[in-house]
């Protein structure tokens, strides 16, 4: 029998298009993380990010957790996970208010926030995030601390990260189909910048593409914020079927191709080696192996990564990254372990390009150190971190000074949250 459900464990589930993995961890008394358990599975029911089998889907869930839980030697009951469909939005509200010249006390703080709070519209959409970031004295942008100061205007930049409502609760209610509490859903570029990005990279700007299975979401970071998102519908798993529809075999002999011989950079050598392909039919005059140079995957394999960097490109330029020169690119995700990917999408986009590997969590398996599981982890350090939102103040909660009004308002506010 596993141990008693431990609710001060912190699980994350990332539901993708090709896998659904899982992580078990407990925070550390100095704030860091140790893994107990992960758990991976083929992903059944999910295309571009998207629920379309809700039945395949909670399977998927349930097995991939069973795995994790039986390694950890416990059960879980509450999970964060991500979501990486095309309808997730990023934009930064500023509010302000005035403070007459005094110094500023956790009070003025508060009634920025309620203000924030009021001002935000989501127009029907869902708030997966309300976040101050940086806040502004008299015009003086850039701000960590304001408790204290002396200044006549305060003001905040709010970080909201919105979604459409239909995505999210097909996505809820397959979990919840496993019998699993849903804390909180949190946008995939989000928990990936925080497993792949360091704070430096976060505030000097820096665009991070996350190659996923069935879809490519390029976020821009200035300032410590997600300031730009835009989603590319096609992804690794695009290579793969174009693989397949080239050599005409099948899916998995086509993903096997793409990991043991596939390059995005081609060598003179690739037109010498030769690869050995066994046929997708099984008639007796189609059973004879098929050779192809390796040179003929490379082309494939590049005709598809161009038309992808093209999308890239176009999407930082439509974001404005564009100056100054320093600014670099975070490649990270399952596509980005393809061979020479880096040195491609450097000239492709003619920018520094480095692969984002994941943060390193104490006990994490080696399995579970690649790009691949990027957003898996971001997810386990986001949820390990205290950070003030709008939407639940689980700091704010703690404080004396707060106000009945405000409080009137979190409970409404996490009410219709509760609900959506």
């Amino acid at each position: 029998m596993a141990a008693p459900r431990n609710d001060g464990l912190i699980t994350a589930i990332d539901i993708g298009t090709w896998k659904v993995s899982a992580l078990i961890a407990k925070k550390n008394e100095d704030g860091s993380l140790s893994v107990l358990g992960t758990g991976q599975r083929e992903s059944r029911g999910v295309r571009r990010g998207f629920v379309i089998d809700m039945e395949r889907t909670e399977l998927a869930v349930r097995e991939t957790v069973e795995q994790a839980e039986k390694v950890a030697g416990t059960n879980i009951e509450k999970v964060l996970l991500s979501f990486s469909g095309g309808s997730v939005e990023s934009k930064v509200e500023p509010v302000e208010m005035s403070v007459g010249g005094r110094r500023i006390e956790q009070a003025d703080i508060d009634a920025l926030y309620d203000r924030a709070r009021e001002r935000i519209d989501p127009e029907g959409r869902v708030i997966l995030q309300a976040q101050p970031t940086l806040y502004t004295i008299d015009g003086m942008r850039g701000v960590a601390r304001p408790l204290g100061l002396h200044a006549k205007q305060l003001g905040v930049d709010i970080h909201v990260v919105l979604a459409d409502g239909a995505p999210l609760r097909n996505l809820e209610t397959s979990v919840r189909g496993a019998y699993l509490d849903v804390q909180g859903i949190v946008a995939a570029p989000v928990a990936t910048a925080a497993a792949c990005l360091s704070d430096e990279e976060r505030d000097l700007g820096v665009a991070l593409v996350e190659l996923g299975a069935g879809v490519t979401n390029v976020s821009l970071h200035i300032g410590g914020m997600l300031v730009g998102l835009k989603s590319i519908p096609i992804g690794a798993a695009d290579i793969t079927d174009d693989i397949a529809s080239a050599f005409g075999i099948r899916r998995s002999q086509a993903e096997r191709m793409k990991c043991f011989y596939g390059s995005a950079m081609q060598s003179r050598r690739d037109f010498r080696e030769i690869i050995e392909i066994a046929p997708a039919a099984s008639s007796a005059e189609q059973a004879e192996t098929r050779r192809v140079t390796r040179a003929e995957l490379v082309g494939v394999i590049c005709e598809r990564l161009n038309r992808l960097m093209s999308e890239v490109s176009k999407a930082l330029d439509e974001m404005g990254f564009h100056s100054p020169v320093g600014r670099q690119v975070v490649l990270t995700g399952g596509g980005a372990d393809l061979k020479s990917i880096a040195d491609y999408a450097q000239t492709a986009l003619g920018r520094a390009v480095r692969i984002g590997k994941p943060k390193l969590l104490d006990a994490l398996p080696e399995a579970h150190r690649g790009p691949a599981f990027a957003t898996l982890t971001g997810l386990a350090l986001h949820a390990s971190r205290d950070r003030e939102d709008l939407l639940h103040r689980p700091l704010a909660e703690q404080r004396v000074h707060r106000t009945r009004g405000a409080a009137m308002m979190q409970r409404l506010i996490s009410a219709v949250r509760a609900g959506y």
